[in-house]
Order: structure tokens, then C-alpha cells, then sequence
């Protein structure tokens, strides 16, 4: 059985009982959060793409926990020179966890890290969502991304179990193209993550829960600090 911990924004911690994993930390600075960085405690780390509402807590996590970071290669590398252990990957592979299996997957949105006090943005690679296999269930992790075609493909060629999907609109898809994207995933279960946390992105959870339901499709919208099993 696996234990998915929804801790705001786009932050899933998913566990076995023995170990686990964290994607997306944005812990420190968000007012939504339901932990604390220092509470955490995994074995990896996994990054979809270099955005600030998403890495923010990624180096304090896996330097506390000596755990492993997994990101696309450039990401991978820009953390490495902070101290963080790493594991890169790309687009498309796979690697093992010992407990589970990673599949990198497409997504459609930007990545750099941007430093404000040097006006600089430094190339983090391409976005991607994960494919996460694990005591028999696949779970997808988005990442932050529009509506694209290939989500049919990916839903065709895997039996999703799990699709967590960013629904805030105006920096990824809002409800009604997340909605086709459910609908082309084929996921037996979706949940919205990616929206609220910022007035620019608020959406109604429940409602788009409901838009899943009209299409045959069940959803369901955590708060933050809620979890379900899986």
C-alpha cells in the first residue's frame, strides 16, 4: 500500500512504509504548506523543472536527509555545485530507485532559475512530468505543463493509476484543458494540484472535480496535509 501526502501547491510525498520520496518541495515560503521542511524525510528528491515554486525546498530536504536528487540533467548539474547529491536523467529514460521506477515524460512550460540580485537566469534543461511505478500502481506527476496531444500517448501506452494534474491556469492549463487531459491520461483516478496558492492561480477544486465526473471520470481535491492510499 502506498501512502500519497498532498503538501500544497505542487508537493507529493509518496511512501511504502519503508521509503520514500518527495517531488516538487516547495515547502520554505509558501503559506499553504502543510510541513515544515526539516520535517521531512525521504530517501530522494525529485524535481520536475527549476521554477522557485518548485525547487525552493529541494537542497535543505535532500542535504538534511542525505538523500539522493533526481532531475533533468541540467537541473541536476546546477544543484550538484551546491553540495546536493544527484542523479540526472532525461527526457524519455528510466531509472530505478531500487523501490520503484522513474520514467521521465514530456511536459510543456519553461525552466531556469531565476536570481533576482544578479538579474540573471541560468538554463535548468527542459520541464517534464514523472511516470512513477511502484508495488504495482503507476502514478503520474505532470509537473507544470499545458495540454498537449502526446498525453494520449502516454495514457495508450500505461495503465495510470494516479494522475496529479496542474489546473491554475495563466502558467499552466486551467480546469477544461486539464479536464482533456485526464480524459486523454485515462488515469482511474485524478487529483488537481498547482493552483491556490497565489491569487493569480485560484481555482475551485471541487468544481473541477465535478467537470471530471460529468466526463466519467473520478477525481479528487486534497487540502493540503491531506492524503489518501493507494
Amino acid at each position: 500500500m502506498l501512502k500519497i501526502e498532498y503538501h500544497g501547491h505542487s508537493c507529493v510525498q509518496i511512501s511504502d512504509g519503508e521509503h520514500s520520496l518527495i517531488i516538487d518541495p516547495f515547502l520554505a515560503g509558501n503559506p499553504l504548506a502543510a510541513v515544515k521542511p526539516e520535517e521531512v524525510k525521504v530517501q530522494h528528491v525529485l524535481l520536475t523543472h527549476a521554477h522557485a515554486d518548485h525547487i525552493s525546498s529541494a537542497a535543505d530536504i535532500a542535504k538534511s536527509n542525505d538523500a539522493t536528487l533526481v532531475a533533468i540533467h541540467e537541473l541536476a548539474t546546477y544543484l550538484g555545485w551546491q553540495g546536493v547529491k544527484t542523479k540526472d536523467m532525461n527526457i524519455g529514460g528510466r531509472l530505478s530507485l531500487g523501490y520503484c521506477e522513474l520514467q521521465m515524460v514530456p511536459a510543456f512550460h519553461s525552466s531556469g532559475v531565476v536570481l533576482h540580485d544578479k538579474q540573471q537566469i541560468v538554463y535548468a534543461g527542459m520541464p517534464a512530468g514523472f511516470l512513477i511505478r511502484w508495488n504495482g500502481k503507476t502514478i503520474l506527476h505532470a509537473g507544470d505543463t499545458n495540454l498537449f496531444s502526446d498525453m494520449k500517448l502516454i495514457g495508450e501506452r500505461n495503465r495510470i493509476d494516479l494522475a496529479f494534474l496542474p489546473i491554475g491556469d495563466l502558467y499552466t492549463m486551467g480546469p477544461e484543458d486539464a479536464a482533456d487531459a485526464a480524459e486523454w491520461l485515462q488515469a482511474k483516478l485524478v487529483v488537481p494540484v498547482h493552483y491556490n496558492t497565489f491569487e493569480l492561480i485560484k481555482q475551485d477544486g471541487a468544481a473541477f472535480v465535478d467537470l471530471l465526473s460529468q466526463r466519467g471520470i473520478q477525481g479528487k481535491s486534497l487540502r493540503p496535509g491531506e492524503h489518501l492510499t493507494l
